[in-house]
């Protein structure tokens, strides 16, 4: 059987369609990014904004760094996709953002530059997940934080984050993910150890079972009262902390 190859072509051409719409699970991901905005700032509660340099690698249309920089935070998003880039500057109400095309794999920074480096739901994208890690120590300061998110391997995601999606979304493209590119905890917290980070606090997510979550599966489309929420499994998906040492 062949090797399913990820289809990241297909953010090239979402254009509004990334904070928009509700029929394709880009708004699952949108979703996802409101949860994790909360989760990441209130880790953040000691950082003053104005003097914390973040990077967020993988940024696709900004939906965290648009958050971010509305409240303050100095950020620079890069990803290859120059058309999802286009989007993240129309949406990026502060102005403020830096938005840079570039690779996961070999930043184009120097050493030590970033108090906070983000890689979220990217590790799972990429062909060669240590070594985007290894690059994100990288350019991280000593001490700096790494929040990183990506899907664990194994049935339950499969069923779920997988096959679910296929199954329950609308226009779920062909190759959204390949379960052979999830991560385990255990093999993402041995690459941060390679790369001079030690995996300090992890939860998982999955989605609230309220209202909203009920319809999408009837309806195949996702509404407003859909939302993702914290649990101590991390069967499903992952974000978590790494602190360079």
């Amino acid at each position: 059987m062949a090797k399913s190859v990820i289809n990241n072509e297909l953010y090239h051409d979402l254009g509004d369609e990334w904070y928009k719409a509700s029929d394709h699970p880009i708004a699952l991901l949108r979703k996802e990014a409101t949860f994790k905005t909360h989760w990441i700032l209130d880790q953040l509660r000691e950082f003053s904004p104005a003097s914390t340099r973040v990077l967020d690698i993988g940024c696709g249309a900004g939906f965290i760094s648009n958050a971010m920089a509305e409240k303050k935070w100095q950020v620079c998003g890069i990803d290859l996709s120059e058309s999802s880039l286009e989007v993240a500057k129309k949406f990026d109400r502060s102005r403020q953002v830096q938005y840079l095309k570039g690779d996961a794999h070999a930043l184009p920074f120097e050493d030590s530059l970033f108090d906070i480096v983000m890689c979220l739901d990217v590790l799972e994208h990429v062909s060669d997940p240590a070594k985007a890690i290894k690059e994100a120590a990288r350019v991280l300061k000593p001490s700096g934080i790494f929040f990183f998110h990506t899907m664990n391997r194994n049935l339950i995601s499969y069923f779920v984050a997988l096959k679910g999606v296929e199954w329950f979304v609308k226009n779920t493209p062909r190759h959204l993910h390949v379960y052979s590119m999830f991560i385990k905890p255990k093999e993402l917290e041995e690459m941060c150890q390679r790369a001079g980070m030690k995996a300090t606090q992890w939860t998982g997510l999955r989605p609230r079972l309220n209202g909203g979550f009920f319809r999408l599966l009837r309806t195949g489309v996702i509404d407003a009262d859909f939302e993702f929420v914290a649990t101590p499994s991390r069967a499903i998906s992952y974000l978590g902390i790494a602190s360079k040492r």
